[in-house]
């Protein structure tokens, strides 16, 4: 009897896609300008290879939107028959030395623990390409696979290309290697213009693109974060002279453990730590 299939994320080659391409964030903003991602998308992924070739074919399921259900299916068996059509083996060996050059290169547990967005859709597509290659496939499981892909074509959005603007539509045109380049540009206009931060406010910007490879070390990053500002708040509060400004202080000082809260870091839980970074820079310049 067939057994269904557990899904393999670090054999999804959609994700290992999307991992590394994630990687590249992570790697220039930490300083290191010869991101070994890059090198490995450049070497894996290519329009030569097989899993760059799966990769487009994840791509394409991930991304088209039909509002109706008999496109959404036509569109998932053009995939298929597709798919059908790579080398299986070449595919298998491209994608184990790939992994192998992932873990010579980082951590696997951290570099594989982050969250993929549409993960179920990444699962759905890995097991409908699978059950074309195995000879015994549970058919609920393969059914399951290719309703949810159907559903996410078929999902109520805007199209990314209606909302583009010209610049962007244009940028997605030009050649990998100059879209890498026009992203290192971009990450010295951010280093320009976020120049006058401070070191702690500089440092959670650091710790907050990491939340890519590493969710459970940005919160306990935050943690530790939120027990300094207490102890620094503390230190500037009988410093305050004005009656109103200590009462605010005060409440703020017992509003910041809510920053503490939740296992996974929320987007306004970081903005409210750049604001208490920011008070407290006020702080010192008011109070010497």
């Amino acid at each position: 009897m067939a057994q269904r299939v557990k899904h393999s994320k670090i054999k999804n080659t959609g994700i290992l896609f999307e991992l590394l391409s994630r990687q590249i964030t992570v790697d220039v903003m930490n300083g290191n300008d010869k991101s070994k991602s890059v090198e490995m998308l450049k070497k894996f992924f290519s329009e030569k290879t097989e899993l760059g070739k799966e990769n487009q074919l994840y791509q394409v399921l991930l991304k088209e939107n039909y509002n109706s259900t008999h496109k959404a299916e036509k569109l998932v068996d053009a995939v298929i028959r597709a798919r059908e059509k790579l080398q299986n083996k070449k595919l298998r060996n491209e994608k184990y030395n790939l992994i192998k050059e992932i873990k010579r290169n980082y951590a696997v547990e951290d570099f594989f623990r982050a969250r993929i967005p549409n993960y179920k859709v990444y699962a759905s597509i890995y097991k409908k390409f699978l059950s074309e290659t195995t000879p015994v496939f549970d058919p609920v499981d393969e059914v399951d696979s290719t309703f949810s892909i159907i559903e996410h074509i078929t999902r109520n959005k805007v199209k990314p290309r209606d909302t583009d603007s010209k610049v962007i539509s244009e940028f997605k045109k030009e050649d990998k290697d100059l879209r890498l380049l026009s992203y290192q540009l971009m990450v010295d206009n951010f280093n320009g213009k976020y120049k006058n931060l401070n070191s702690m406010q500089r440092n959670l910007l650091k710790e907050y693109v990491n939340n890519i490879s590493n969710t459970n070390k940005l919160r306990e990053f935050i943690n530790n974060e939120v027990v300094k500002i207490k102890q620094i708040l503390n230190k500037i509060l009988p410093r305050v002279t004005d009656d109103i400004t200590k009462i605010k202080l005060t409440e703020a000082i017992k509003q910041v453990d809510t920053l503490s809260k939740g296992r996974i870091v929320k987007d306004k839980q970081v903005v409210s730590l750049m604001r208490y970074y920011e008070l407290i820079k006020e702080l010192h310049n008011v109070t010497g």
